[in-house]
């Protein structure tokens, strides 16, 4: 491929010289350890490093070009290559990587998922109703990546365009028809899927997270909103009429279309008659007058609305909506959202359940604590901490909506990143200690799981929040291993509970 079709649609601050529109374009990329013979590099304005600084490297390893919204430096003038400055470095790169790879989001189609909370449970939903339907998905997402059946790691919630397009292509290759995405507000805010084809576009809540990056409520909602208000907008919009701002989120393409789900009557896809327990949800779905039952092993009423986003997000693709209802039992858990450890049997033959999530906001730990009293018969214990170098203003939110909702609270520590765990922990005791709620405070957040479930009676819920699906735990000076399930076991295992098994 030609530079100048490389970098065709990408606003450039001075045009290509012919020599440069002429050059054979072998590759892309945007770290410099992965260039090769030919390839572009594209150097970013980080929030901690310089991308210019790893411009001579990249030169070094054979590459052609530097494409950059920064002026080059003064050191690249005598430098040998180009250097091209466009007017948003990261849209840059979005727009090359779809030349590059012939446009794959015109083939495939992409659903893309924003919202605060809810968003691996609705991929994983969805990939669930279009594999039923015979489909060949991809899934990008907060634990893994899934092509065709392969599991891969997950190093971002949402990577950059490159990766995604890349992974796209590498899905059509294999006969992919679908790739469902979670997009994150940062990516969306940084520009890491601008002018990518949607065929449907999900929005599940919003509410306080994320505030250290995007600095108020108003720019968190703005960030999500590019997601629909753009160009081309997605075909589909599945919007939670249960959220007041999902009107916001309404594309203003004329040719989009839009679901509208929830538990209200403005919803045109919605939930009556619902029954949550131990075993899971039940309940009827209402679309266009037809009704259907759908079952899940999913626990609590939080996942009606995930469950009701993914059949809206099916709608879209014109799956039926039986079909669809009898497929939903197939996704049977989704890793640390609200993920059962164990069902532990006491001495006296009665039991309690101990479950891990990814709660780590102040609304995703009121609706855990809230789902969890839903099934208790007896306390509902939970276990959170906060999390370091991440906004400190939702840390005594986080203390207020333990307290007020729980019997027993444990609080411990996160991932402290480069804080002091202690200081963390203060923070959030503001917010705690505005409730009468019995508490302890423990930062070995291994020892704080045995404080947990050693309070654990029959008929108690106990509820370790904030890493779910997490296997490491980040310190000031290392990264360790640590996973709550693990721990969890572990620690009833040693306490000579009966019964105790990793829940299906």
């Amino acid at each position: 491929m030609k530079l100048s079709q490389l970098l065709a649609g990408v606003a450039l601050r001075e045009a290509l010289t012919p020599a440069l529109a002429g050059l054979e374009v072998t590759g892309l990329e945007y770290d410099s350890r992965r260039v090769e013979k030919g390839f572009v590099f594209f150097a970013f304005a980080g929030s901690r490093v310089d991308g210019r600084q790893f411009a001579q490297d990249a030169l070094a390893k054979g590459a052609l070009a530097v494409v950059s919204e920064l002026p080059r430096p003064a050191e690249f003038a005598g430098a040998s290559g180009a250097w091209i400055q466009v007017e948003h470095g990261r849209h840059a790169l979005a727009t090359a990587a779809r030349n590059f790879y012939h446009h794959p989001d015109e083939r495939i189609l992409f659903t893309g998922i924003t919202g605060t909370n809810g968003k691996t449970t609705t991929a994983y939903l969805i990939e669930t109703l279009l594999r039923a339907a015979g489909k060949v998905t991809g899934l990008i997402g907060t634990i893994e990546y899934r092509l065709a059946g392969e599991i891969r790691p997950s190093p971002n919630t949402t990577p950059e365009s490159l990766d995604i397009m890349r992974f796209a292509a590498e899905l059509e290759e294999r006969g992919g028809t679908h790739l469902i995405a979670e997009v994150s507000s940062h990516a969306l805010a940084l520009g890491r899927v601008h002018g990518f084809h949607f065929h449907t576009a999900v929005f599940t809540n919003l509410t306080r997270d994320h505030l250290d990056f995007h600095g108020t409520m108003e720019e968190y909602g703005a960030a999500k909103r590019r997601l629909f208000v753009r160009q081309p907008g997605p075909k589909w919009a599945v919007l939670n009429a249960d959220d007041p701002v999902s009107k916001t989120m309404e594309p203003d393409d004329s040719t989009s279309r839009t679901i509208w789900y929830g538990l209200t009557d403005q919803a045109g896809l919605r939930a009556e008659n619902i029954v949550s327990g131990f075993t899971g949800l039940a309940f009827d779905v209402i679309w266009n007058s037809r009704r259907a039952k759908v079952e899940s092993p999913l626990l609590g009423r939080v996942n009606v609305s995930n469950i009701l986003a993914a059949l809206g997000a099916g709608l879209s693709y014109g799956l039926d909506l039986e079909a669809m209802a009898s497929a939903i039992p197939g996704c049977r858990a989704v890793p640390g959202r609200f993920e059962p450890v164990s069902f532990t049997t006491t001495a006296q033959g009665q039991s309690f359940l101990v479950v891990v999530d990814y709660a780590h906001t102040d609304d995703a730990l009121r609706n855990a604590i809230q789902t969890a009293r839903s099934l208790a018969k007896g306390k509902v214990i939970t276990l959170f901490g906060c999390g370091g170098d991440r906004d400190r203003t939702k840390r005594p939110l986080m203390g207020m909506a333990a307290a007020e909702l729980s019997d027993f609270v444990v609080l411990t520590s996160d991932n402290p990143r480069s804080e002091d765990p202690l200081s963390i922990m203060t923070d959030a005791i503001v917010g705690l200690r505005r409730f009468d709620t019995r508490h302890v405070f423990e930062p070995d957040r291994g020892k704080a799981i045995q404080l947990a479930i050693r309070e654990a009676q029959p008929g108690d819920v106990v509820l370790l929040a904030g890493k779910g699906h997490e296997t490491y735990q980040v310190l000031k000076d290392r990264t360790i291993h640590f996973d709550d399930r693990e721990t969890a076991r572990e620690v009833l295992r040693s306490f000579g509970y009966k019964g105790s098994q990793k829940a299906e």
